[in-house]
Formats: C-alpha cells, sequence, structure tokens
C-alpha cells in the first residue's frame, strides 16, 4: 500500500475546522494537513493549530493564497458557512485550478456524498459536498430501506446540543432543511423528503439524536430490519459512536395524505439513531461535529487513494 500523502488546508477555524484538524493529525492516512485558515486572529483554533506546528493565517482564503505551503496544497476543506464557501471555491479555483475541495457547509456546489452509499463515485469530482450532519446520520437510514422497497416519503428530524452548533451551523439553517431534502432523494432513494432540525438547550447537554420515518411499498419488516441493522455497521466503520437506540419499529398506514404526493398506503418504517462523537476536540455529546468531520476524512482519503492510482 502507498504511503504517500497529499497537503490539505482546511479553512474555518471553528468547532468543526478545529476537531477535523485533530482527526487529520491523528488518524489521517494519507491526507497531511499543511495549513489552516480563519478570519479571527484571537482564534482558539488558530492558536491551537501553531502549537501544533500547522501553517495558519487569520486573513481567510487570501492569506491561504500568500502561504509559502499553497503551493504544495491539493486538497482544501472548506468548514465555514455556504456563502462564505461559494466565494472560497471560486476564488481559490481560480488560482489552483486542480485544487480538490471537500465542502463541510450545506453550499452543494458539487455533488452530495454519503461515503457508505456514494463515497466511490465522488472520487474525481473536483468539489464534493458531504450535505449535513444530520444528512450525514439519517440519509444511510433513508437508502437501507430504499433498497429493499420504494420509499414514497422520508422525514427526518436531527436534534443536536445548541452548545455544539457554532455559529456557522446557525447561519446554515434554511440551508442545512433545503440540503438534506434534496439529498434524502438524490442519495437516500426516497421519492419526496423533509428534514427538521432541533437545537436542544438541555443541560447538561444531549447527545445527537436523530429520528428517521420512511413510508415505503408494503415489504417484508425482518428485510428492512436487516438492511439497516447492515447499513448502521457500515457506518460505524469510520464512526464508532454511530448506534440504533432501540429496534427498528413499523406500522401499516392507510390513505395518508403526504404533500406532494397524495394519498399514499404501504408500510411505516421509523428508526431511532444515536451520536456520540469521538471527543477530539469537543466533548461527546457533540456527535453532530463527529460524523461530519469523520465523513469528510473518510471521503478525502478516498479522494487521495484515486489520485495515486491514476498516477
Amino acid at each position: 500500500m502507498s504511503t504517500r500523502k497529499l497537503k490539505a488546508a482546511i479553512i474555518g477555524s471553528g468547532n468543526i475546522g478545529t476537531d477535523l484538524m485533530i482527526k487529520i493529525l491523528r488518524h489521517g492516512r494519507n491526507v497531511e494537513l499543511a495549513a489552516m485558515v480563519g478570519i479571527d486572529p484571537e482564534s482558539e483554533g488558530l492558536a491551537r493549530a501553531a502549537r501544533l506546528g500547522v501553517a495558519t493565517t487569520h486573513e481567510g482564503v487570501e492569506g491561504l493564497a500568500r502561504l509559502p505551503v499553497f503551493a504544495d496544497v491539493d486538497l482544501v476543506f472548506d468548514a465555514t458557512s455556504a456563502a462564505a464557501h461559494i466565494a472560497n471555491d471560486h476564488f481559490l479555483r481560480e488560482r489552483k485550478p486542480g485544487v480538490r475541495m471537500v465542502d463541510l457547509t450545506p453550499a452543494a456546489i458539487g455533488p452530495y456524498c454519503v461515503p457508505v452509499i456514494n463515497g466511490d463515485s465522488c472520487v474525481n469530482a473536483p468539489n464534493v459536498n458531504m450535505v449535513t450532519c444530520g444528512g450525514q446520520a439519517t440519509i444511510p437510514v433513508v437508502a437501507a430501506v430504499s433498497r429493499v422497497a420504494k420509499v414514497r416519503y422520508a422525514e427526518i428530524v436531527a436534534s443536536i446540543s445548541s452548545r455544539s452548533a457554532g455559529p456557522g451551523t446557525r447561519a446554515n439553517i434554511d440551508e442545512f432543511t433545503e440540503t438534506t431534502s434534496r439529498a434524502i432523494q438524490t442519495v437516500g432513494g426516497a421519492e419526496r423528503g423533509k428534514a427538521i432540525i432541533v437545537l436542544n438547550p438541555a443541560e447538561p447537554p444531549l447527545m445527537m439524536r436523530d429520528t428517521v420515518y420512511c413510508l415505503s411499498e408494503e415489504t417484508d419488516e425482518a428485510r428492512v430490519s436487516a438492511s439497516v441493522e447492515e447499513m448502521v455497521a457500515a457506518v460505524q466503520r469510520y464512526v464508532p459512536g454511530y448506534r440504533l437506540k432501540q429496534d427498528v419499529q413499523f406500522d401499516r398506514v392507510h390513505d395518508l395524505n403526504v404533500p406532494g404526493i397524495g394519498r399514499v398506503s404501504g408500510l411505516k418504517t421509523t428508526v431511532l439513531l444515536e451520536v456520540e462523537g469521538a471527543a477530539h476536540y469537543l466533548p461527546a455529546y457533540a456527535g453532530n461535529l463527529d460524523i461530519m468531520t469523520s465523513a469528510a476524512l473518510s471521503t478525502a482519503e478516498r479522494m487521495v487513494e484515486a489520485v495515486i492510482a491514476a498516477i
């Protein structure tokens, strides 16, 4: 196996960017962190990066382009906001057309990527979108049901601790619901999707909890349960704290009015999930950060493998 690594930069020195930095430095197989980029000179994330020997700048992507390491950067993670990512992608692509972007915002310039579902098909995209934390947690379940029976409608509710929702997350609430809803359909396979996010102010903070409702055509319940459990095990390979809270639940619905679809009858599947973070930077309750950064690193490593294989 090749030991070659590609140099990467992270834009965004907040909660998500800092957690991703720690993951790369501790566990990155073929990704080497070269730079951390922020816009606040007092940023705790930038200070931590500097202590760990990573080149830093508080002057955004313009500052990144002036760093000596920029010439060697082939991969950029963006953990800012949807609006900022659009500008960052444009700026970097003008100066480095071949750069690969892994987008942790809901901007969705590139294809949606949920590693356990379509990670391999995204490896050659110049910009991949990691959907949202709620999408990474719930879309695998929708896909698990979809591969057994046609899903007419899927609805997800993601509940996260308000303590783990930084300024970027709060600024992206509308984009979260829109991006996740679309990805439930395009990646999860549902005919129609809906996403809801809840910022839970409870003290002590609660772990990320997700509820997935799928309304599908009639099918064997045991097959659905087996498919969901198999998918959960696959996600656990890169997010160990991802788990079912209880057995998959089933109900029969008859002549239910579903907005955008009409009257539907079939099998309603309910899946309750919990995501415990690895506590690389924030406490374990911040599973919403952990699943995003873990999915981003998993995707980046596949991209690097594809680049190396093509050489």
